[in-house]
């Protein structure tokens, strides 16, 4: 197989996601089909899928793909919307055949010719969309469409089955005619699926998987990535026929080939030489180093250059630690690996770690492929303890991790040599944000002020990123956006600026501008809201009161709010928010406090939660807690307006 054939998978399986349909028969609708409203087995659902095919026949180039959706609800009408992702070149759509049947029967076929959209080109790569939709869809319609994938001849593309989709699956088939790979590789098969499904597989080599009542993707928040969720089948080939043989001979050409890149050369060792001191101690080594590295292009935020620039400025193609430091630049592993080989040249003992980015997957023990491994991070001794860095991720902060690299399985180097690990979580205390409110309310219940957010970790390195890779005015776009649903009906968010923008090793603030009607009126009483950002907060896990799928949140982190809100004349305060305090003992911790002074009044509220993943066991206790929050976050600050002295 060529190495591209990694890249034809990963369309597959987006075209396995996506409405598709096999080269099988249409089928006759049965009158029961016509007439259907809902099914039992998915109550309140906007679609049902009747029937889901997928065949592959490895031998003859091609897989098919075949679906048939009732239709139950406007929002189901967005399935009659087909796009399909492929390889332009070595693949073709072929075969498309659609047509949308009403409840009394009535046949709409596809007459529309299909459009074929460039997503992606470059010399030798070119990524298209076929895009189709059927026609006259109304609710209770029946959607069918079926097509074929024909591949390159020189290829093998052993295909993945995602079983589960938007909806219900009442009936699925499967089938996989695979070519035979020779005596050096092995057809392998990772599967994940419920019920005690299995694959079966004939005396022909053929594998085959018949489902019924197939439950819909679970759709939950902070959900960990699907891939350790949605039932799939993976096929693949490999020279090897055990886990054990496999990882172990994974890992050790892995590490062959990081430490061929990490080389130490002369120039590396002359440029560590200019990096530190020689009485520097390895806190200041490392940090030094790391400052060095930084301050490359790094192309994954940048771009990269293409082959006539590289040409124009005489850059040769990387292939050691060496040329990125020639060239200045270079992708976000070759930075990372580039910092570890100058480490090393300074002295220190570090080591480089190749990670599941886990915003993406979850190391899969059970799926025999290197494939997995996304980013590279860096590993440094340090007094004898071992520091986490990130030097790929631009901004971020020394003894810091992406969120994406916390927790997050993969392959590292040590002294004991190569193996499988995990990196560690981060601390609450290292991921915090704390929105400051200067505001005054005016006596008609308008509000004007000033909001400082201050923030560190993870909420501080994701706008640094978003400066680097947009303009002023996107980024102004966003900040905004993304305070929307954080402040009352009828106050607006202007963000202003920055500060501490290019110091990713200090706190970013962020200055916001607030006006708006705030306040509601009744008689001489003013109410206003006592948590300013969270009166129209849509608390997580409050609804829900069963969870199937673990909660991951990222990351844990520490949120502080301290809001003031300066009087207007006449007013004084008759209630605050009193004093409250809601712990999650080993988890979680909200704490509420009020200040009333001459002429303003003070509202501090503080939530920390020291957890990243919780299994669906804790969930009824993370749910008790989160409805306590939005109890307390709904408490008013009352204002009155004191009687006026009468004339004589």
């Amino acid at each position: 197989m060529r190495i591209s054939a990694f890249v034809r998978r990963s369309l597959l399986l987006l075209l396995a996601a996506s409405p598709a349909v096999s080269y099988a028969q249409f089928q006759d609708p049965t009158p029961e089909e016509l007439k259907m409203t809902a099914y039992p087995k998915a109550p309140g659902a906007p679609a049902v899928y009747l029937y889901r095919e997928q065949t592959t026949i490895d031998s003859q180039h091609f897989e098919s793909f075949y679906e048939r959706i009732k239709v139950l609800t406007e929002k189901g009408k967005d399935l009659a919307t087909v796009k399909i992702p492929y390889e332009h070149g070595d693949f073709k759509v072929t075969d498309i055949q659609a047509r949308t049947i009403h409840p009394d029967g009535t046949i709409f076929p596809l007459i529309a010719k299909p459009t074929d959209l460039t997503d992606f080109k470059t010399k030798g790569y070119q990524l298209n969309t076929i895009v189709f939709t059927l026609p006259n869809v109304e609710v209770g319609c029946i959607l069918e469409y079926r097509l074929k994938m024909k591949y390159d001849e020189e290829s093998m593309a052993p295909p993945v089955w995602n079983i589960q989709q938007p909806y219900l699956v009442q009936h699925a088939h499967y089938f996989f005619h695979p070519t035979d790979p020779g005596s050096a590789r092995k057809l392998m098969y990772q599967e994940n699926l419920g019920n005690d499904q299995k694959v079966v597989v004939d005396k022909k080599g053929n594998y085959t998987l018949d489902l019924t009542d197939v439950p819909a993707t679970p759709d939950e928040d902070w959900m960990p990535p699907l891939n350790t969720i949605n039932w799939r089948v993976k096929f693949y080939y490999s020279a090897f026929s055990t886990g054990t043989a496999f990882w172990e001979s994974a890992t050790g050409f892995w590490s062959r080939e990081a430490e061929d890149f990490m080389r130490p050369t002369p120039l590396l060792k002359k440029a560590a030489e200019e990096i530190v001191s020689p009485g520097d101690s390895e806190q200041i080594k490392a940090q030094k180093i790391y400052a060095a590295v930084m301050k490359l292009d790094n192309t994954d935020f940048t771009r990269t250059k293409s082959e006539a620039e590289r040409k124009k400025e005489k850059l040769k193609e990387i292939h050691i630690a060496e040329d990125v430091w020639k060239q200045q630049s270079g992708s976000a592993s070759h930075i990372a690996l580039l910092y570890v080989a100058l480490a090393r040249a300074a002295g220190l003992t570090a080591w480089p770690m190749q990670v599941v980015n886990r915003d993406r997957a979850v190391l899969d023990g059970s799926y025999l492929s290197r494939y997995q491994l996304d980013d590279y991070i860096a590993i440094v001794s340090i007094g004898g303890k071992e520091v986490y860095l990130d030097p790929g991720q631009k901004m971020c902060p020394f003894g810091a991790l992406h969120w994406k690299h916390t927790l997050a399985g993969g392959f590292r180097s040590s002294e004991k040599g190569t193996a499988i690990d995990g990196t560690p979580a981060a601390s609450y205390k290292s991921a915090s944000v704390q929105r400051i409110a200067d505001l005054t309310v005016t006596p008609d219940g308008n509000v004007s002020g000033t909001v400082r957010f201050v923030m560190t970790g993870p909420e501080a390195l994701h706008w640094r990123q978003a400066a680097i890779l947009n303009d002023t005015d996107e980024v102004k776009k966003q900040f905004n956006e993304s305070l929307r649903d954080s402040l009352p009906e009828g106050v607006h968010a202007d963000f202003d600026h920055f500060l501490g923008l290019d110091e990713y090793n200090s706190s970013l603030m962020g200055i916001v501008h607030i006006d708006g009607s705030l306040a509601a009126t009744t008689g001489k009483h003013f109410f206003l809201p006592g948590q300013f950002f969270e009166s129209q907060a849509k608390h997580p896990f409050v609804a829900q009161e069963q969870r199937i799928t673990p909660v991951d949140v990222h990351f844990a982190r520490l949120e502080q709010d301290d809001v003031t809100y300066h009087l207007p004349d006449g007013y004084t305060v008759e209630s605050a928010p009193p004093a409250s305090s809601i712990p999650w003992p080993n988890h979680a911790m909200f704490k509420i406090a009020s200040n009333v002074e001459s002429g303003s009044v003070t509202v501090e509220r503080t939530m920390a939660y020291n957890f990243t993943v919780l299994s669906p066991k804790e969930y009824p206790s993370l749910h008790d807690f989160f409805q306590k929050v939005a109890t307390a976050d709904q408490q008013q600050l009352v204002l009155v307006r004191a009687a006026q002295a009468k004339g004589n």
